[in-house]
């Protein structure tokens, strides 16, 4: 019978086992910290919480029917003419018609097809025969009527509103009315006026609906008056300006 070596009951101290720092929680073990939990206000997503301002409102569009109806009818002569001499004609004729057709198109383009007023809730939008003015409604000062109706801004430039004519006729045919709707009015003891049943001039009506929504608008944009020239206009006739001079002259 044998006897157990005390020796070998006992655990071998070198002998690989479980140590008291594998058995407690690393401090630098990775984990959730308060820094991490909170948003932080750099990162991509923080900006989302940041209140949007409210989208414009779809365009109002202010055209001259009068000025279109012009446009589609002189574009339509002027090709018969211009085709029509370049087809029969003899010599520099055709070459004549072409510089004049160059010439006479973006001109009869900007002055009838072109102009338009485009007004939302933000800005206004003039659309000129040779430029383009964009306005915050905060860089507006004025819209004021007289022989032609313009548009004023902060530092007290004035452009031209083409899209909207002033009508001095229908002016004074309106001012008879509303005399003659006044008048009916008093013999009949009424003291209100019925200014609705007078038909206004049509750049009038249209002058103030901008003026109503410049004074009812509370849009944040700011910024200064932009004024780009239309080069796709201005390039084209000066080109057939100068090819019909040089061929008159040569």
């Amino acid at each position: 019978m044998t006897t157990p070596d005390p020796a070998a009951s006992e655990p071998d101290p070198a002998a690989p086992g479980p140590s008291p720092a594998a058995s407690e929680p690393s401090p630098a073990a990775p984990g959730p910290s308060p820094a991490a939990s909170e948003a932080d206000p750099a990162a991509p997503g923080a900006d989302q919480a940041a209140p949007e301002p409210p989208p414009a409102d779809p365009d109002r569009v202010y055209r001259s029917p009068a000025g279109i109806a012009a446009g589609v009818f002189l574009v339509i002569l002027s090709g018969w003419l211009g085709a029509d001499a370049i087809v029969l004609g003899e010599g520099r004729t055709p070459w004549i018609a072409i510089a004049a057709l160059l010439c006479v198109f973006p001109l009869v383009t900007a002055f009838t097809l072109r102009p338009a007023v485009y007004a939302n809730t933000r800005r206004l939008r003039v659309r000129n025969p040779f430029r383009t003015i964009v306005l915050p409604w905060r860089a507006v000062a004025a819209l004021r009527s007289g022989y032609s109706n313009e548009v004023v801004d902060a530092e007290g430039k004035a452009f031209q509103l083409w899209a909207l004519p002033v009508s001095l006729r229908g002016r004074k045919r309106a001012a008879r009315a509303e005399a003659r709707a006044m008048s009916r009015e008093a013999r009949a003891g009424h003291t209100a006026t019925s200014v609705h049943e007078v038909r206004q001039p049509q750049g009038d009506v249209a002058l103030g609906e901008l003026r109503e929504l410049a004074g009812d608008t509370d849009s944040p944009e700011k910024g200064l008056t932009e004024a780009r020239w239309c080069w796709s206009i201005i390039a084209p006739a000066a080109a057939g300006a100068l090819l019909l001079i040089i061929l008159l002259l040569v």
